[in-house]
């Protein structure tokens, strides 16, 4: 079993930066795929950034350029570092880990079995 913690969510102004943490904890760790979602009100969970156990980092087109995904060398922490954020960026941030491994790594193919923390907010203000 995984547990996912996210923090440093918060509310800064356009064109400001925010670094979010996800906290990965837990029984028989391994390097997975995981990646960060993000849903904002009265919209779908949209997927953001994914980073691959070898490494290999994707991006949603929303946001290419402007995140970043990363993870410590121990895979004990996931961060995104955000810049030059919108207003449209505004939404429940969420760290995503796959629960079954062998699966190839790709945004589309998280689903609720996967492990999930509970979110932290992001508000950008114009």
């Amino acid at each position: 079993q995984v547990q996912l913690v996210e923090s440093g969510g918060g509310s800064v102004q356009a064109g400001g930066s925010l670094r979010l943490s996800c906290a990965v904890s837990g029984s028989g760790l391994s390097r997975r795929c995981m990646a960060w979602f993000r849903q904002a009100p009265g919209k779908e969970r949209e997927g953001v950034a994914l980073i691959s156990k070898t490494g290999t980092t994707v991006y949603a087109d929303s946001v290419k350029g402007r995140f970043t995904i990363s993870q410590d060398n121990a895979g004990n922490t996931l961060y995104l570092q955000m810049n030059d954020l919108m207003t449209e960026d505004t939404a429940m941030y969420y760290c995503a880990a796959y629960s079954r491994l062998l699966r190839v790594c790709g945004l589309s193919r998280f689903d609720g079995d996967d492990y999930w923390g509970k979110g932290t907010q992001v508000t950008i203000s114009s």
